[in-house]
């Protein structure tokens, strides 16, 4: 074999992976016992299958017991559905295809990753973020990224798509591991993902539901989509700061164990900081067709007549600029990807531009097999009523205890970051817990948009350490590529810190809030007026 042959081999992720056959140095303390326990866990599909097998058994005790709770919202009783039944077995036929074509996180992740092997594959990506790596300071990218990762929940789940790779390709630049960047990027879009600078969907649709359950109290009280934003715009801020510092004290040095590290010598970076004339060219027109193609969006929503505004009320939240955020952000990086191809030569003929999109979903393949059994889940929980009967009994549990003050606060939210472990959809669990802890706080003169706060911390927080989270298997893929020795404990411990630190930091971010008093949002306070 040639020294050019083992050069390229060393420079290649997936063969340097290979290579290895012994497991990656494991970490101390708590975290290496979560990552011996987890990496005993069987590939995600069988984990998967096994957690439907048991839901299943489950459904079928529970409904021969006449298990039930009471839907504290409609005050109508929610009875177990047994699947080992003539209706169950006959629902499961006729719907496990349904499921899967229609899971939404599914056709949310291949339209994203099309695009975006447009701008990769053409090398508008790596220039890009190769600039961006020189331009800003060390200090700055990390909170940025993490930032721009919680920021991204605007477009519903794209940002957990798009940051993590782009976050992993800006720490390969940098001289770091790529796989620190892909934590780092996921991280900040999963637990930061209540946290934003802007008015998102998810905004809107918690808002709808605490107004319809706070119109009893005091002739009827209104929660905007507003209500939390001043707090979510210095969560924003302190989640980044915290994940940068997370990244640095615990990410970092433990990734530098993987294997695939692809790190640049400082002065192999100073060598690579330069743009040739062809990706100069390709970045102008590049930029040229980005700008050309933001303001034909601009000019679609800002007017008051622009069409991609709600039709009715003439909003830009909700509207259908965005419910159509993923369309649009897939032109967002193909549109100039394809120009600096054209530029630079990579995009010749335009069945480059499908060889393009086609190498984005080779990497998918694995993620498409998963997300056949990880929709089937979703659905067993959800009609066998069992998802509903664990959120109101864990409700009624801690409405049970009589806590009040910051010490009710606390044991709140923790609950609920338990709950999401299991339970992935935050607007149903709010359903379910709004009717209980929304009258029930407004007692104590606590407003009802403050409840709504203190649910989405905890509703948000442990997304980014469940192996249950539909994106999970997604990061572990992607992880997989750099390392195939990396299992699921092993990145699990790597997110842990994330899910413990930023959790502290954002009870302590509320207690300060709440100890001055400050306005949680527009027109919104703690107390009740």
């Amino acid at each position: 074999m040639s020294k050019n042959t083992e050069n390229k081999k060393e420079q290649d992720p997936i063969s340097a992976s290979e290579d290895f056959n012994s497991q990656p140095p494991p970490a101390r303390g708590f975290l290496g016992w979560v990552e011996r326990m987890g990496n005993k866990l069987p590939h995600p599909f069988w984990m998967f299958v096994w957690i439907c097998i048991l839901i299943v058994v489950v459904s079928g005790i529970t409904a021969y017991f006449n298990v039930s709770a009471i839907d504290p919202g409609k005050g109508t009783s929610v009875e177990a559905r047994s699947l080992i039944s003539g209706d169950g077995l006959r629902w499961f036929l006729q719907e496990v295809v349904t499921n899967f074509a229609h899971f939404a996180p599914f056709g949310l992740v291949l339209v994203m990753i099309m695009g975006v092997s447009i701008a990769e594959q053409s090398g508008l990506l790596a220039v890009a973020l190769r600039n961006v790596a020189f331009a800003v300071p060390k200090k700055i990218v990390m909170p940025v990224i993490f930032m721009l990762g919680a920021c991204g929940n605007i477009g519903s789940d794209a940002g957990i798509v798009i940051i993590p790779p782009i976050a992993a390709l800006i720490f390969s630049k940098m001289g770091l591991h790529p796989i620190a960047g892909l934590v780092a990027g996921y991280a900040g879009a999963t637990a930061g993902f209540t946290a934003n600078f802007f008015i998102a969907g998810t905004d809107v649709m918690l808002a709808g539901i605490t107004t319809q359950v706070a119109s009893g109290i005091n002739g009827g009280i209104e929660v905007s989509a507003t209500a939390n934003w001043y707090f979510m715009i210095v969560s924003t801020l302190a989640l980044g700061l915290g994940g940068a510092f997370i990244v640095r004290r615990f990410t970092i040095p433990r990734c530098n164990a993987f294997a695939g590290a692809e790190m640049l010598s400082e002065a192999d970076l100073a060598q690579n900081q330069g743009m040739t004339d062809e990706e100069r060219k390709g970045l102008k027109h590049a930029g040229i067709a980005l700008l050309v193609y933001v303001l034909l969006i601009t000019i679609l929503v800002a007017p008051s007549w622009g069409p991609l505004r709600d039709p009715d009320t003439g909003n830009i939240v909700p509207s259908p600029f965005l419910r159509g955020l993923v369309p649009i952000l897939f032109f967002f990086f193909a549109i100039p990807g394809y120009y600096y191809g054209k530029a630079t030569g990579t995009i010749v003929k335009s069945n480059d531009i499908l060889k393009h999109m086609e190498f984005g979903m080779k990497g998918l393949s694995g993620y498409i097999v998963l997300m056949l059994i990880v929709a089937q889940f979703i659905e067993l929980f959800s009609w066998s009523n069992l998802d509903k009967i664990v959120s109101i009994y864990g409700a009624e549990f801690l409405q049970s205890t009589g806590l009040t003050g910051p010490v009710l606060f606390t044991v709140f939210m923790i609950i609920v970051a338990l709950l999401n472990i299991f339970l992935g959809s935050g607007s149903a669990k709010w359903a379910i817990f709004a009717p209980i802890f929304v009258p029930m706080l407004a007692q104590l003169n606590y407003s009802p948009a403050f409840v709504q706060l203190m649910y989405r911390v905890g509703d948000s927080i442990t997304n980014c350490v469940t192996p249950l989270y539909v994106y999970f298997p997604l990061l572990l893929g992607w992880i997989n590529k750099y390392d195939k020795r990396v299992g699921i404990g092993t990145v699990v411990s790597l997110l842990i810190p994330y899910a413990a630190i930023l959790f502290v930091i954002w009870v302590v971010l509320l207690f300060v809030w709440y100890g001055l008093n400050l306005p949680i949002g527009v027109g919104e306070g703690i107390y009740i007026n």
